[in-house]
Parts: C-alpha cells; sequence; structure tokens
C-alpha cells in the first residue's frame, strides 16, 4: 500500500527477499525501474521520475538493500548480486507487472545488467548509466583490483576491508559526500595531474584527495542533506558490503562466463568519467557483448553522477530509448 505522497509521487514499501524494498513510484505504463549506485539513494533519480511519467512509463525508482528505508541485512553475504537481482524481480511482481525495463548507474548498472541476464524473462531492456557492461571473466576481482595503483591502494580495495571506510565516513558523512560527489563531477573534479582521488595513499584516506569548499552545479544544500540524512541514519555499512561481495558474485556468475546481454540496450556516459576512460575496451566490445545495443551515447563535459549532472540529456535520451524498446508493444 502507499507509504506517503508528493503530488502524484507515491512511496511504497514492498516485500522482498531481505524483508522490504523501498521505492518511489511516478506515472502509468509500461514499468522502468531505476536502480542506483554508491553512494546513492531513490532520491538520484528525481529528475528522471517526472520525465518519464509524463512520456508514459511508470517510473519506478528503489532503495538499494541496505540503504535509504530497503531493508538492510545484517550479513555481509546477503549484499551478492544475485540477492538483489531478486530483489528487483520481488519488485516487478509486488507491482503487478510481467516484465520491466531495467535502467541502472553506477553499481545499479552492474545489477541492471545482471538481472537482464540472470532473468530474461523478466527484464526485456536494460539501460547501463556510466558503467559499461564487462562479461564476467579473467581473475577474481580482488586479484586485478590489488595490482592496481602502485604503491598506493585502489579505493575498491580500500572498501572492501569492514569498517576500514566506515571510520572514515561516518564521523562526517555528509562532508566526505560532499567530498566524493565534487570529486567525480565534472565542473568540481580534481585538474589534470593531481593526485587521483579513486586511490588512496599508504595511512590516508580517500578524503584526503578530495576537492574542498565547493559543490558541484547540480548538487545544492537540501540535495545534500537528503543524501546525508538517509546515511547518517543507515551508516555506511549495507552499501560498502557490495563492494565486499565482489568475489562471490565472480563465483556466483561462473555459469554466465563471457555472457553478452543481448537484450534490447543503452550506453550512456560521462567523457570525463573514470568509469568510461578506464573501460573504454568494453566500450568497444560492445558488439559482440551488447548485440542488442540500440544507444550509445558519451556526454562531453560531463563526470559521473550522469543523470544529475546532465539531466535533461539523459532523460532525452532514455525517452528516445525507450520509445524504440516499447514501440512493439
Amino acid at each position: 500500500m502507499p507509504q506517503s505522497s508528493t503530488t502524484d509521487r507515491i512511496h511504497r514499501l514492498v516485500p522482498s527477499p531481505a524483508g522490504r524494498t523501498h521505492l518511489v513510484e511516478q506515472g502509468t505504463g509500461p514499468l522502468v525501474l531505476l536502480v542506483h549506485g554508491f553512494p546513492e539513494s531513490w532520491y538520484s533519480w528525481r529528475h528522471q521520475l517526472p520525465a518519464l511519467a509524463a512520456a508514459g512509463y511508470r517510473a519506478v525508482a528503489l532503495d538499494v538493500r541496505g540503504y535509504g528505508r530497503s531493508s538492510k541485512p545484517e550479513a555481509p553475504t546477503a549484499y551478492r548480486i544475485l540477492e538483489l537481482v531478486e530483489d528487483n524481480v520481488a519488485v516487478v511482481e509486488a507491482l503487478g507487472e510481467e516484465s520491466a525495463i531495467v535502467v541502472g548507474h553506477d553499481w545499479g548498472a552492474n545489477i541492471a545488467a545482471a538481472s537482464a541476464l540472470v532473468r530474461p524473462d523478466l527484464f526485456r531492456a536494460v539501460g547501463l548509466l556510466s558503467v559499461p557492461y564487462t562479461p564476467r571473466g579473467g581473475p577474481r576481482p580482488s586479484e586485478i583490483f590489488a595490482q592496481m595503483g602502485g604503491d598506493e591502494e585502489f579505493y575498491v580495495s580500500y572498501f572492501q576491508e569492514p569498517g576500514r571506510a566506515e571510520a572514515e565516513i561516518e564521523p562526517d558523512v555528509r562532508g566526505w559526500l560532499a567530498g566524493l560527489y565534487a570529486a567525480l563531477s565534472a565542473d568540481t573534479m580534481p585538474a589534470p595531474g593531481a593526485p587521483d582521488p579513486h586511490f588512496v595513499s599508504p595511512g590516508g584516506a580517500q578524503r584526503d584527495r578530495f576537492p574542498a569548499g565547493r559543490l558541484p552545479h547540480w548538487l545544492d544544500e537540501h540535495d545534500l542533506d537528503v543524501y546525508a540524512g538517509e546515511f547518517e541514519r543507515t551508516g555506511m555499512t549495507g552499501a560498502l558490503n557490495r563492494y565486499r561481495n565482489m568475489d562471490r558474485d565472480w563465483e556466483d556468475l561462473a555459469d554466465h562466463d563471457g555472457a553478452p546481454v543481448t537484450q534490447p540496450s543503452l550506453f550512456i556516459g560521462g567523457g570525463r568519467d573514470a568509469s568510461t576512460t578506464w573501460l573504454a575496451d568494453a566500450i568497444a566490445a560492445y558488439p559482440t557483448t551488447l548485440p542488442g545495443l540500440l544507444s550509445s551515447h558519451l556526454l562531453d563535459d560531463c563526470g559521473h553522477w550522469i543523470q544529475q549532472e546532465r539531466p535533461e540529456d539523459v532523460n532525452r535520451i532514455l525517452i528516445d530509448w525507450l520509445a524504440r524498446v516499447t514501440s512493439d508493444r
């Protein structure tokens, strides 16, 4: 049942394998499930919900397990990617739908791709924002990340040790979030040649390399309060546990080694986002890995928080792609 509403935006709590999933719904029509990344929430889709609703879609943005008002299991293993796929399945079923188009940003892109890969019967199209699709394969992820950065530590490895990143973030959640958002936004990221905020110096903290004193253009004080308020209430462990399951994901998806995602797909990346520059080879491989790709875009002068940095462009691209995906229905 609806829990609250603002204009025509409805908040719901629906059953899920973890307990319950909080979602925000707007509009009617074909279901478009919006899955956020780290460290975000349903709120990162605030610009897409009304636009998709106005275009004739049932837009639903959820809080991923461990975030916001969704359940937060205690066991770290509860955050493996197949568990999050099952949460997406439960949302579609709870909403009474037979299928959905799934769109994800950052970690949400990985979750969306896995949902399409594992449940092609339910997820009939997939949109990926910021993080390209890379099929399962190669060495264990932890082995790859451990080799990155030389004397410095890659942020994923830094996040993988339970409690370590929490000790840095939780004493000043709002300040840490502001710094990370600025570090990965096109208008506030460190200048070329400056120390890279994706790496941590020996004995240092990730925030040592965050820009200070300026919010990116897309983030005002109210937006920052919304994000900070959620993480101050929930803590960071549920969100960080996603990083602590990457080797388990690699094991769980062994049967899908090298597998393409064949449904109609979309990719939108930021031209100044490390996720797209580091993974340029993954984008180049899309004819093989995303054979159903209908639309691929790199937005100039855009960082990582793509649907918030460039909402009008992202909305236009999404709606054009959705029209193609749903034109046969």
